[in-house]
């Protein structure tokens, strides 16, 4: 009895594991077709255009007035409005010789040393546009000058490259803008809409001489935008794992910026007799946990529509971890995560940047400072990250102030708009084969000071950068090729023509 019992188990186990094993390959094909179906249904979001015809220009003269805009040292100052003056009314004489056409057709105000430049459309109903590039630009740190293959502020032409600070940041824009203006005057051109040109002296430092200014003066005359560019995101080649052609990435959302002071006060003392918590100890733990207790990561909202759009391009498995984000969106978080460049897209960062205390080695301080720079995420707050401050360091004897300057994350233009399809379209006729994508700008730009003039603000400089130019951001060595410089002045000179009044040829050279 007991040995039939036996074999009626072993017989049982023996059609279980069959049975488990058909259950389990099917779940497999079942999740693979599921993989497969989302994978192929996920269409490709660009424009099919054809490339536009580009238009006539002088490369070698264009690059030599680009190189000579490099050479005036705009380097603006926070505190003093009229530091490098000369600099900044040398750089104004030039354009005002370099494009004369522009200068006699357009109007030009001058607010500080920011300019204003406005081309009256021929639609008055239309609501105008406006470019945003600045003036000035950030120093060459001290040390590095030998670092430079040609001098930063010398201005040089040299092997298919414009060299100089500014290159890319941002005189490389205004210049492509005045060019594209130019250009389009000589041939008989007329814009359709108002287009305002304006150029801030003081990007680098904030922008609330230049900007702000700038911005207020539009809107006491009452002015509704139709749309706003600024410089932001770039033309990458070979920075997206898994995409074998050009990314041309258009902010449409910059973060906010908060810079958050923590204070602690003790009384000071001799280091022979040190207390149980010392005020830099204290301040050193704080630190620590809000290292320790980052923001959330998420791979909603912004994250979620750029790799929407990826995903289509994207070829082997990043494609279908793109299309499949249900099953591979917190692998592909954490893998996102160990990057600081991509870890920056998901969450409002935590940067540690400054920490003072003590004057002595055998003194305790009686103060320790320390300040945190926060780049808000759209959705957060800077009365939230406060907030977080406060909870993860857990000691309300450290004193929390917000410094002045700080600024909410701005609103996420739309893309389903016709202001963005004119310029997703621009970019595809310019950048043949160029996938675009919307994106995140990180820092901040002067677009935001014009946020209450319009509800479409792009972020976008139209220049190519591969893995070994990004640290030319700022950085040793900025340069532009000539080539690519050619390619902002189309960019521009396109856009106006895809805009351009009805009976207007808007992919023809003129």
């Amino acid at each position: 009895m007991i040995q039939t019992k036996i074999s009626t188990k072993r017989a049982s186990r023996k059609r279980f594991i069959p049975r488990l094993l058909l259950a389990l390959l099917a779940a497999v094909a079942a999740l693979a077709g599921v993989l497969a179906f989302n994978t192929l249904r996920s269409e490709s979001r660009q424009l099919q255009v054809a490339p536009a015809a580009p238009p006539a220009l002088d490369e070698a003269a264009a690059a030599g007035r680009l190189a000579a805009a490099l050479r005036w040292r705009t380097i603006a100052s926070a505190a003093d409005a009229e530091a490098g003056a000369d600099q900044f009314l040398g750089l104004q004489a030039q354009l005002a010789q370099a494009f004369p056409r522009l200068h006699a057709a357009l109007k030009r105000e001058v607010v500080g040393h920011s300019l204003l430049y406005t081309w009256a459309g021929s639609d008055a109903a239309a609501k105008p546009a406006l470019w945003l590039a600045h003036q000035d630009v950030v120093p060459v740190a001290p040390g590095t000058e030998a670092d430079w293959l040609q001098p930063p502020f010398d201005g040089v032409v040299k092997d298919g490259y414009i060299w100089g600070r500014g290159a890319w940041d941002d005189k490389g824009s205004l210049l492509a803008q005045m060019e594209a203006v130019e250009t389009l005057l000589a041939a008989g051109f007329a814009p359709r809409r108002t287009l305002y040109l304006a150029y801030g002296a003081d990007e680098e430092v904030g922008g609330r001489r230049g900007a702000v200014a700038l911005a207020a003066l539009l809107k006491s005359r009452g002015v509704r935008l139709d749309y706003v560019l600024d410089e932001g995101m770039l033309v990458t080649e070979g920075i997206l794992a898994g995409l074998d052609k050009p990314a041309a990435l258009i902010g449409v959302a910059e973060k906010g910026y908060a810079s958050v002071d923590l204070e602690l006060a003790m009384a000071p003392g001799h280091s022979s007799m040190p207390p149980r918590a010392s005020a830099i100890g204290q301040l050193s733990a704080a630190l620590a946990r809000l290292e320790q207790q980052q923001l959330p990561a998420s791979m909603d909202g912004m994250a979620q529509d750029m790799f929407a759009t990826l995903a289509p391009e994207m070829s082997g498995f990043q494609r279908v971890a793109l299309a499949n984000l249900w099953l591979f969106g917190p692998l592909l978080q954490r893998q996102l995560e160990q990057s600081a460049s991509t870890n920056a897209m998901l969450r409002s960062t935590t940067a540690l940047t400054i920490v003072h205390a003590g004057n002595k080695d055998n003194v305790l301080p009686g103060k320790a400072n320390a300040t945190v720079n926060f780049r808000l995420l759209p959705g957060d707050s800077v009365a939230g990250v406060l907030d977080h401050v406060r909870r993860s360091i857990d000691n309300p004897a450290i004193k929390l102030s917000v410094q002045p300057g700080q600024s909410e994350p701005s609103a996420v233009s739309r893309t389903d708009t016709p202001q963005y399809a004119t310029l997703n379209r621009t970019v595809r006729q310019v950048f043949s084969g160029a996938v675009v994508v919307p994106g995140l700008v990180l820092g901040a730009t002067d677009s935001r000071h014009f946020a209450a003039l319009s509800d479409n603000i792009f972020k976008f400089s139209p220049v190519r950068a591969g893995p070994k130019d990004l640290a030319r951001f700022h950085g040793s060595n900025e340069r532009i090729a000539i080539s690519n410089y050619v390619e902002m002045i189309r960019f521009y000179h396109q856009l106006l023509r895809n805009g351009a009044p009805a009976g207007q040829d808007a992919t023809a050279a003129p």
